[in-house]
């Protein structure tokens, strides 16, 4: 256990930051350096008394809001402190998933999986409160007013996404447990979208590994996945086209 848990230390943590320090690659900590400056400037103007209204008016999201609104907010939601919690507790945890991610997968990477596990776990809130609180997966009404802001959901997706790349498990433990014990303690909305991107990263994990066991460049898969959806809608509109009046 130690010797994994050393391994890990060392090519997660260790080398991505030797490589910085080394050959001076300061740009590879630019989206962590842009998060942390995010969140204490909305976090400063959140304080005045104009500026409460405004962060969440460009960055509240809520499952109560129309979709279009919520998708439009959501890539700022990442930056808005959330709420009942103490917003420098989460600062290191946040400079520190966003530098390894960047260094690691690079920018682009780190952004998609970034937002897609804060777009998960926000679209599942809306359908949990759908089902209703009489469903097992079910939320109450009221959480459909619940804000809904904050990186953790980003945070955690990128930790477990880095942990099932680079076969960390240990660091994946930490990750899931953590919020399992969370959402179990605490049986909030916060603690379902924590799961919920957890799953999303590690799925996306586990195809880029299908991916590079298979040999298939990168990019194939979505391109792919484009031509199937392309043809297949050329398909219903030929269709459509034909059907009697």
């Amino acid at each position: 256990m130690w010797h994994m848990l050393r391994n890990e230390f060392k090519s997660i943590i260790i080398a991505p930051f030797k490589e910085v320090f080394l050959n001076r690659r300061w740009g590879g900590m630019n989206l962590a350096i842009t998060a942390c400056l995010g969140i204490i400037v909305l976090h400063a103007v959140h304080l005045t008394k104009w500026g409460h209204d405004f962060v969440r008016i460009i960055g509240g999201v809520q499952a109560s809001l129309p979709l279009p609104i919520s998708l439009l907010r959501t890539p700022i939601s990442l930056y808005v402190p959330a709420i009942n919690l103490p917003v420098w507790a989460g600062l290191t945890q946040l400079f520190i998933a966003f530098a390894l991610a960047q260094l690691t997968l690079g920018w682009k990477r780190t952004l998609m999986i970034a937002y897609i596990a804060t777009l998960a776990g926000t679209m599942t809130a809306r359908v949990m409160v759908w089902l209703g609180p009489h469903h097992v997966l079910g939320l109450p009404h009221s959480a459909a007013y619940v804000l809904d802001t904050g990186p953790s959901a980003a945070v955690v997706g990128l930790f477990s996404y880095i942990a099932v790349v680079k076969r960390a498990p240990v660091l994946f433990s930490l990750t899931s447990l953590s919020m399992i014990v969370e959402s179990v303690a605490v049986p909030n909305l916060a603690g379902r979208e924590h799961l919920i991107a957890i799953g999303a990263a590690m799925l996306l994990g586990f195809v880029r590994l299908f991916r590079e066991s298979r040999g298939i460049p990168e990019g194939a898969l979505a391109r792919g996945v484009r031509r199937y959806c392309s043809a297949a809608f050329g398909r219903l509109r030929t269709a459509g086209g034909h059907s009697p009046a």
